[in-house]
């Protein structure tokens, strides 16, 4: 399918709304969430004292898998039992921030799989956990087209991103509302508008869309003229919409995650600067 670009996209709820009423694709309520998991994970990489909590949710709609990452707050395993079997329309007017965002980034998937509609398919080489990270964060480095001396608001705070823009030779101004400070012992602001205001480009995670922040960033990037590079696995098919309406570029993992497999990993590369094309096989 070939895929519809809304114009003026302003935010996540336009967005949902959208499919809603079948808009992007077919209407939702013909489609069902025929699986639903919860995962809790935790990583720890070598000679770091860092330790990442990672709580996801994954929706399973036809061949595609739906993913949200979020806080132990916002939602529990009980949601896994909930929500499979249900309609799509049912899930994705659900109350809870985790649980739509899922279920738009199942549907999206669905409708517009990235092998189909990115610009290019990216191979992570199999090997180790830091192995994997680090060549999947110096990708992100790269499609930001990060010039030296430029500073870079990393929003979702990874510590080998944080290497990957300094070998850029650019400063880092991390941003977190779990970390408090880096690997390097750098502290991290919590503010967001912080870095937003200071930063000559911006790097985010698809987190920002599970804390309801996304929306906000847009709108600052879209203000202040200045480049947004996304790193999701978290609605990364939800992104994908958002690309050339104030997204500049877009680095997509979807499930199964790097971090799950030390097989080879297929990551889905998206720039504003082409139109989407069917991704070369690698």
């Amino acid at each position: 399918m070939k895929p519809i670009q809304i114009s003026s996209l302003n935010s996540v709820a336009e967005l949902r709304q959208a499919i809603l009423e079948g808009r992007l694709g077919p209407k939702p309520e013909s489609l069902t969430v025929t699986g639903s998991s919860y995962i809790y994970q935790t990583t720890q990489f070598p000679s770091s004292t860092t330790k990442y909590h990672n709580y996801y949710l994954l929706l399973r709609v036809e061949a595609s898998f739906g993913a949200c990452s979020h806080t132990p707050d916002q939602l529990n395993m009980e949601a896994a039992a909930q929500l499979s079997g249900l309609p799509l329309d049912a899930v994705l007017t659900d109350q809870r921030l985790p649980v739509q965002i899922a279920a738009m980034d199942a549907y999206l998937g669905a409708v517009y799989p990235h092998q189909e509609h990115c610009s290019m398919a990216v191979e992570i080489s199999a090997g180790t956990p830091i192995h994997k990270a680090k060549q999947r964060d110096a990708l992100i480095a790269e499609i930001a087209d990060i010039q030296a001396g430029q500073k870079v608001a990393l929003i979702g705070v990874v510590n080998p991103l944080v290497e990957a823009i300094k070998q850029h030779g650019a400063v880092c101004l991390p941003c977190d509302l779990q970390l408090k400070e880096t690997q390097w012992g750098e502290p991290v602001e919590r503010d967001m508008n912080v870095v937003l205001d200071d930063a000559d480009l911006v790097i985010c995670t698809g987190m920002t869309l599970s804390n309801g922040t996304f929306d906000h960033i847009l709108t600052k990037v879209r203000e202040r003229e200045i480049p947004l590079t996304v790193y999701a696995q978290t609605g990364s098919a939800i992104i994908a919409r958002f690309i050339r309406q104030g997204v500049t570029s877009l680095v997509a993992e979807p499930f199964p995650f790097t971090q799950f497999s030390a097989a080879a990993s297929q990551l889905y590369r998206y720039t504003s600067g082409k139109e989407h094309v069917s991704c070369p096989s690698n």
